[in-house]
């Protein structure tokens, strides 16, 4: 790695300097303020010292590990028991013994459900087995895809017709529908001034904050500005000022939080201030604290979380964590179309009870966003049968 240091009377002069250098892959590894120059202590000049690296060597991809040949495992015996079929065929409805057995047998599946470890060993009757393998194969978590399921086998035992998969795929839609009711779906409301845009490097936040602004520009004719705190990759920088030109409006760079206030007053006539951050600041709590002596995070602020959907759900929980010093308004699902399994979507919502405002899937701006809802999100992970 090639490390130097750059000194000049600014920043955003030591960072031409370090552009034209180094190239847009240089990271910042450090800067500071010094005083140079004067006479017995007099009249000395402050300027800006910063320590830029960049590597030389090309990134050299990791091969894939070769996959392991798959073991045949013998058939999973079923751990639920299946209830004895119920016969209509001689009468329109069961006796009152028959429904009293049927009643028990639900409640001992529902008993054994509850108090077994969760695991995709589990068997269920045929027909839902085939719908619950599939929420696993879309990587909904295991516990969720139980919860989701114990009311399926319910419906299962007192349905008097014959039971297909596209019935039980609509049992489970509406079962979906129901445990996301009161969570919200929908883009960004624009009744905030200041739009924060956090989350981790490499997941698109950049594009999707120009997106979001060409929404605003573009269809509601709004006055809009940028701000941009990620100061760690001047690629980034150049990147939202490319933006920033072809929409025709103004970009602020905060190198600290001297610089965020005073972007905060020049753009304080503006409808809306889109805030590109530097998702690392926000691990720091200091940093949120001090934050917090310039923003109203409830009164002024909405901030939403850019989660690549490429991601594993853990990962996706850790960066939520990660950034659980400042409150999330919604989600947004960045590289959709990378990915053909959507079942951590559906985990993250309903596990932290967050919405999700938008679904990226590509890098055209302002064309590969839609708002997201949860017909959409249903329509991923169950297929299309059910309304839209």
């Amino acid at each position: 790695m090639k490390v130097k240091k750059y000194v000049a009377p600014t920043m955003p002069e030591a960072m031409n300097k370090i552009r034209k250098e180094l190239g847009h892959d240089a990271v910042i590894l450090n800067s500071k303020e010094i005083n140079q120059g004067g006479f017995l202590g007099f009249f000395r000049k402050k300027n800006i010292e910063v320590i830029a690296a960049i590597d030389p060597q090309p990134k050299v991809e990791q091969k894939a590990s070769p996959k392991k040949p798959e073991r045949q495992e013998k058939p999973i015996q079923p751990s639920v028991p299946k209830a004895p079929p119920i016969s209509y065929a001689q009468q329109d409805e069961p006796k009152p013994k028959q429904d009293e057995n049927v009643l028990k047998e639900i409640r001992e599946l529902k008993e054994l459900m509850q108090h077994q470890p969760m695991s995709s060993t589990v068997a269920y009757p045929d027909v839902l087995q085939e719908v619950y393998q599939n929420l696993i194969k879309q990587e909904v978590s295991e516990e969720i895809s139980h919860q989701l399921m114990q009311p399926l086998i319910e419906t299962f035992y007192t349905t008097k017709s014959n039971v297909n998969e596209e019935m039980v795929k609509e049992w489970l839609i509406d079962e979906i529908r129901h445990q996301v009711q009161d969570i919200p779906f929908e883009g960004l409301s624009f009744e905030k001034q200041f739009i924060h845009l956090v989350g981790p490097t490499g997941v698109g936040k950049t594009t999707t904050i120009a997106k979001l602004a060409a929404e605003s520009v573009i269809k509601h004719k709004k006055k809009v500005a940028f701000i941009t705190t990620d100061t760690f990759r001047i690629a980034a920088i150049d990147q939202l000022k490319t933006y920033a030109k072809i929409l025709d409006i103004p970009i602020e760079i905060a190198y600290n939080l001297e610089d965020y206030k005073q972007a905060k007053e020049k753009f304080s006539d503006y409808d809306h201030v889109l805030v590109d951050t530097a998702g690392r600041n926000f691990r720091d709590q200091q940093y949120v604290e001090e934050l917090k002596k310039i923003i109203d995070f409830e009164a002024e602020l909405e901030t939403y979380l850019a989660l690549s959907l490429t991601s594993k759900y853990s990962d996706m929980d850790a960066i939520y964590q990660q950034f659980s010093n400042v409150p999330i308004q919604k989600l947004i699902f960045t590289k959709v179309d990378e990915t053909s399994y959507s079942g951590a979507m559906l985990n993250m919502v309903l596990q932290h009870k967050i919405g999700v405002a938008y679904l990226t899937d590509g890098q055209n701006v302002p064309d590969d966003i839609s708002e997201a809802s949860v017909e959409k999100m249903i329509r991923r992970i169950v297929g299309e049968t059910g309304e839209t």
